[in-house]
């Protein structure tokens, strides 16, 4: 699948990033020369969300959940900043509740959930439950993916699969 500019169009970053991002998906197959394409593209747009997301994706799905990992948690960190989101989780759980369908608070507990599935695949299963746990009782709708990985991750593992 070959990528191009109006596949993009509407990404707020300069074009020379778009051509970075069309190039790493068009070199989807060559990792090692997407993977330049798209660090490139994370220096020129800075804290843009669009590019971080999709870095984050890239990453992800080239097996590389480390790099994966520090995306997501760049992302959070933006949000909350832009958003002037607590810390304590008691503090931010309202206001993401009874903000979970603006968009930028939908991308963070996207972020968290998915920051939550990687804790689980790297073995830092306690985290990751944490984090899977509260995203769960957020996510009436099930839309992150968290609450299956809570209850793979919480699952007896002597109850049957029925």
């Amino acid at each position: 699948m070959v990528v191009n500019q109006n596949q993009l169009s509407w990404y707020e970053v300069s074009e020379d990033v778009k051509t970075l991002l069309i190039l790493a998906s068009n070199n989807w197959e060559n990792t090692i020369l997407a993977e330049q394409y798209i660090c490139e593209a994370l220096n020129r747009a800075e804290n843009n969300l669009d590019v971080l997301t999709g870095a984050y994706r890239f990453f992800f799905y080239k097996k590389k959940p480390e790099i994966a990992l520090e995306i997501a948690k760049k992302i959070l960190k933006i949000i909350q900043e832009t958003e002037n989101l607590p810390l304590q989780w008691e503090q931010l759980k309202p206001i993401l509740v009874s903000r979970q369908y603006d968009s930028p608070i939908r991308l963070y507990l996207n972020a968290y959930a998915a920051q939550g599935f990687i804790l689980a695949k790297l073995g830092q299963l306690e985290k990751a439950k944490l984090i899977t746990k509260r995203v769960k009782e957020i996510d009436k709708n099930r839309e992150f993916c968290a609450t299956t990985v809570f209850e793979i991750l919480t699952k007896n593992p002597d109850e049957d699969d029925d």
